[in-house]
């Protein structure tokens, strides 16, 4: 099965998914919480997300790569 986002919520005890869908007994989940119930408060959560990852993954850490190191693309046939 491939990954697939289906939206959610929560009933106070179990997730709940807002639309039916085909899953098997014992499928797992990654479960990203959401905070907020507006579709703009939910953009800027994906956003704010985003942009931490972003951050996470090309900060201050991040060797910086010289062009010695940059492998050059093979010629078009």
């Amino acid at each position: 099965m491939n990954a697939v986002s289906l939206k959610a919520h929560s009933d106070g005890k179990h997730i709940c998914l807002d639309d039916p869908y085909p899953l098997e007994p014992n499928t797992r989940f990654v479960v990203t919480v959401v905070p907020g119930d507006t579709a703009e408060e939910e953009r800027q959560a994906w956003l704010a997300a985003s942009q931490a990852w972003f951050a996470r993954t090309y900060g201050e850490n991040e060797p910086d790569y010289s062009g010695a190191v940059i492998r050059e693309q093979p010629p078009r046939e």
